[in-house]
C-alpha cells in the first residue's frame, strides 16, 4: 500500500478550559508544482481540525486527501483550504470519506479557493456531504483559471442519515461553485435546501443524493464528452426489497459551458447509486492522474 505522510501543523495556545474554547478555524495550503514529468506537492500545511494526508501513486499527478479530527463537524467548525496549481502540473485534492455534519444552531462552514496556471489540471472530488438532522452547512468553491488551464469538480450531497430515519431532516444546505477565466465567470452555481423554505423531502421527489459535475479546460475533453453524452440518461434501480420497488430511476442531465466545459447534474436513490455512475463518467480523468483515484481510499 502507498506511504501516507500526514502533512498536519497544530498551533499551540496556552491551557485553558475547552468548555469555554471558541471553535477554530482549520485553515490549509497547498502547492503544486511540476518537476520533470512528475507533479510534487512544494507545500502542504494545515492546523487543526483541518488534516491533510499526502499518499503515493502510481501516476505523475500528486495527490491530496482532506479529512478532520473528530470525524465529522460541528456546530461552529470553519475549514478553509487555498489551492495552487502551478504551470503544467496535475493534482487532486479529495476526501477520505463522505463529510458528515453534525446538529447545530450556528453550523459549520468549508471553503476553498484554487488557482490553477497554464496547462495545469486540478481534480477536485470530494465524497458526497451527509448533514444529520437538524445540521446547518455551508460551502464555497472558487477556481481561477488561467486561459489554458483545466479542472475537473465534483459536488455530492445526500438526504443524511436516512438508515437512522433522518431523511432531508437537516435544517439547511448551501453551496456556491464558481470557476473563472480571465477574471470572468465561466460558471457560477449555487445549490439551496432550506427547512424554512418548506419540506426539504417534498421538494427531492424521492430521490435520496444529487451530484454535480464540471469540466472545463483543454485536459477536460474527454470528460466533457462523457459528460455531455450521457444528457437524459435514466436508469431503473434493481430494487432489494419491496420498499425499493418504487425507488426513482437515476437521472442525469448535461449541458455545455463555453466551447470546452460541459456540466452534469446526476440524481438518485442513494449516495452509492450516484457515486458509481460519477464515477464511470469520470473515467477519461484516470489516464489524466496516471492512476484510479476511485480504486482505493486513505
Amino acid at each position: 500500500m502507498p506511504a501516507i505522510r500526514p502533512a498536519t501543523l497544530r498551533r499551540v495556545s496556552p491551557a485553558a478550559p475547552a468548555i469555554h474554547a471558541a471553535p477554530e478555524t482549520g485553515r490549509g495550503q497547498l502547492v503544486f508544482t511540476r518537476v520533470g514529468e512528475r507533479t510534487v506537492l512544494a507545500v502542504a500545511r494545515a492546523n487543526t481540525p483541518l488534516k491533510l494526508l499526502t499518499p503515493d501513486n502510481h501516476g505523475h499527478a500528486a495527490w491530496v486527501f482532506a479529512t478532520n479530527f473528530g470525524g465529522g463537524l460541528v456546530d461552529g467548525d470553519a475549514l478553509e483550504l487555498s489551492v495552487r496549481v502551478g504551470d503544467g502540473a496535475s493534482a487532486l485534492v479529495a476526501t477520505q470519506s463522505q463529510t458528515k455534519v453534525f446538529r447545530g444552531a450556528c453550523g459549520a462552514t468549508q471553503g476553498l479557493d484554487a488557482e490553477v496556471a497554464d496547462g495545469a489540471l486540478l481534480a477536485l472530488l470530494p465524497d458526497p456531504v451527509a448533514c444529520f438532522a437538524g445540521a446547518r452547512y455551508s460551502q464555497r468553491t472558487t477556481v481561477a483559471l488561467a486561459t489554458t488551464a483545466t479542472v475537473i469538480a465534483v459536488e455530492t450531497f445526500t438526504s443524511g442519515r436516512r438508515a437512522h430515519g433522518e431523511r432531508w431532516t437537516f435544517a439547511r444546505y448551501a453551496s456556491r461553485l464558481a470557476i473563472l477565466r480571465g477574471g470572468q465567470h465561466v460558471l457560477a452555481d449555487a445549490v439551496l435546501l432550506d427547512a424554512a423554505h418548506g419540506a426539504i423531502e417534498e421538494r427531492m421527489r424521492g430521490f435520496d443524493a444529487m451530484a454535480t459535475v464540471v469540466a472545463v479546460g483543454p485536459r477536460a475533453e474527454s470528460v466533457r464528452a462523457s459528460l455531455l453524452a450521457a444528457h437524459g440518461e435514466r436508469i431503473r434501480p434493481e430494487a432489494r426489497a419491496p420498499a425499493e420497488g418504487n425507488a426513482p430511476a437515476l437521472a442525469v442531465a448535461a449541458s455545455e459551458l463555453g466551447p470546452d466545459g460541459a456540466i452534469a447534474r446526476v440524481a438518485g436513490p442513494s449516495a452509492e447509486a450516484v457515486m458509481r455512475r460519477v464515477q464511470t463518467l469520470l473515467a477519461p480523468l484516470v489516464a489524466s492522474l496516471g492512476d484510479d483515484p476511485f480504486a482505493r481510499k486513505w
